[in-house]
């Protein structure tokens, strides 16, 4: 605005302008732009517009897809990470145009101000960019030319969450090819952290065992006992005790769980936890077995 008595002219316009539109695509315009927004056509006693669109914000979905590779999920950020493109040097952090703008006001050079226009342009093509770039990756993810074995577990996480089983699946598997091991030929760049790893190999085998489709959560499991991961001793002991029927096996992997947490190091809040369930079934274990052999 050239003054803030601009204001009921900038939000008429505004109006204007959403009147056609179906959505609104933003990046935390949920918790700041929207709420701002309504607040000001509040305090002029009028019925906000944006009420009467959807409202996309690309800034949650971009936490969901990057949280596990990224640190920073800021659109500049990601127009570095994820679109491949850097800003000129006329660009000026956001958090210092509010400031930029007081200045102006005044001093009423609006010559600065410059570099707040440039700065908002590309939030805007970047903006439009990234969705373009999530629409496209959504649209067929199984296809999409994913480098990251991190961001092709969080495509399947999302899918699991929506529901859509036999696709989440798929790219569990995919992202499972990018595990990290001496003998991978897989860049290092790219390939799963370990508690990534164990992570989407939980939630794969959980997928499976939904679908009593045992044999591959069984295979899940095993994989992620080489990692020494607890759960999936858990899970073993589980499966041979009351799917399998066969005590002895279940015994075995609930004795194996229970030297780990006993090892030395293990954290002490983790073995408690553990202990918990471990030992009242390698009890329980033994006393089938007891009762078994002396029948």
């Amino acid at each position: 605005m050239r003054d803030p008595s601009d204001e009921p002219a900038q939000l008429l316009a505004l109006e204007e302008f959403l009147a056609p539109c179906k959505a609104l695509v933003s990046f935390n315009g949920k918790a700041f732009d929207a709420p701002l927004l309504n607040t000001r056509y509040l305090v002029h006693g009028w019925r906000t517009p944006l009420l009467d669109i959807g409202h996309i914000d690309l800034l949650h979905l971009a936490r969901r897809l990057w949280r596990n590779r990224l640190p920073s999920r800021t659109l500049g950020n990601l127009e570095v990470q994820i679109l491949g493109s850097e800003r000129t040097e006329e660009d000026v952090p956001g958090w210092a145009i509010p400031s930029m703008y007081f200045d102006y006001l005044r001093s009423g050079d609006p010559s600065p101000l410059k570099s707040v226009f440039y700065h908002n342009a590309m939030d805007v093509v970047s903006l439009a960019a990234l969705f373009q770039n999530l629409a496209t990756l959504l649209a067929s993810p199984s296809e999409a030319d994913i480098k990251h074995g991190v961001d092709l577990i969080a495509l399947a996480r999302l899918y699991e969450d929506l529901g859509e089983v036999d696709l989440a699946v798929q790219l569990y598997l995919q992202g499972l090819d990018y595990e990290d091991h001496i003998e991978s030929t897989i860049d290092p760049e790219y390939r799963l952290p370990a508690s990534v790893l164990l992570d989407a190999i939980a939630r794969l085998a959980r997928l499976h065992k939904r679908q009593e489709n045992y044999s591959e959560a069984v295979l899940l499991w095993a994989k992620a006992a080489q990692y020494q991961h607890i759960p999936a001793y858990i899970e073993l002991a589980k499966y041979y005790e009351h799917h399998n029927k066969n005590n002895e096996e279940a015994l075995r992997w609930a004795l194996a769980a229970w030297e780990i947490i006993n090892s030395n190091g293990y954290p002490s809040f983790d073995r408690n936890y553990w202990l918990a369930d471990i030992e009242p079934r390698i009890n329980r274990l033994r006393h089938k077995l007891e009762r078994s052999s002396s029948a």
